[in-house]
């Protein structure tokens, strides 16, 4: 493949339905796969972030050296930004003690500070245009911000906020509903939804990891963590292979929203 063949080529996958059913169970089987590596290995925050951090590091490497769009190696990469995401905000939360309003309020900076930067520097923000090494970097830091902010956004809801793992999820859910709603009923900006409905996506499987893995007493299911980690590794392995993967737009066929 030349290069200019190579440069029209998104390396992220269409945004479909099939992309977000994918999306909603990955960020699930990063809080359940956290949570395996930091408390039932007892690895702790620091360390789960380590592994988790450096595993996402190879993996974007990976994925900007790849000569075009790879599903296998893209939701891997999600996977890996979503685990780190859960460890590091933990780690915040509770290890350094900032809190669950303090880290979401942090971390929805770095995520606003990240997008600004990525619109200044190349002019959009458009996910279909994530087809060079400078656009893949952005796209990937962004994410990684937004998995973090989600698993400190998901916890807030649940526990200081009082509402428990799977009221927090309907909550979510409603949202992100509610994002598919002006989506298809009004003209609001595509490329401000799109980033709304992933970063939802994030705190929706929070709060469905841990009301899967958490003990009865604290309104879980207790199910064991690396068996429903594995369990939701199989499902999006399936899927992936059952449902259309296909790369994104040609980043130059239409005119980028925002």
């Amino acid at each position: 493949m030349t290069e200019t063949q190579r440069d029209v080529l998104s390396k992220v996958p269409a945004i479909t339905l099939g992309f977000w059913i994918i999306k909603i169970l990955a960020t699930t089987l990063g809080e359940t796969g956290g949570d395996t590596v930091s408390m039932s290995m007892n690895l702790g925050y620091l360390v789960g972030t380590a592994i988790f951090g450096t595993l996402l590091v190879g993996l974007v490497w990976w994925q900007i050296a790849a000569d075009r769009f790879r599903p296998f190696l893209y939701w891997a990469t999600i996977i890996a930004s979503t685990t780190a995401g859960t460890t590091l905000a933990d780690f915040a939360t509770r290890s350094m003690g900032i809190g669950y309003a303090g880290g979401s309020a942090l971390l929805l900076a770095c995520v606003a500070g990240s997008l600004i930067l990525w619109k200044w520097t190349l002019g959009t923000v458009s996910a279909d245009t994530v087809a060079t090494p400078r656009a893949e970097i952005f796209y990937w830091v962004t994410i990684t911000f937004s998995q973090t902010l989600g698993t400190a956004l998901g916890d807030w809801m649940a526990d200081t906020g009082g509402l428990g793992y799977m009221k927090a999820a309907l909550v979510f859910g409603a949202a992100l509903a509610v994002v598919a709603g002006l989506y298809y009923r009004t003209r609001i900006n595509r490329v401000v939804l799109f980033w709304a409905a992933f970063i939802l996506t994030r705190p929706l499987g929070a709060t469905v990891g841990d009301f899967l893995d958490k003990p009865l007493d604290h309104g879980g299911l207790a199910f064991s963590r690396p068996i429903a980690s594995l369990v939701l590794a199989a499902v999006i392995v399936a899927l992936i292979l059952i449902l259309p993967q296909r790369a994104g737009a040609h980043p130059k066929s239409e005119k980028a929203e925002a």
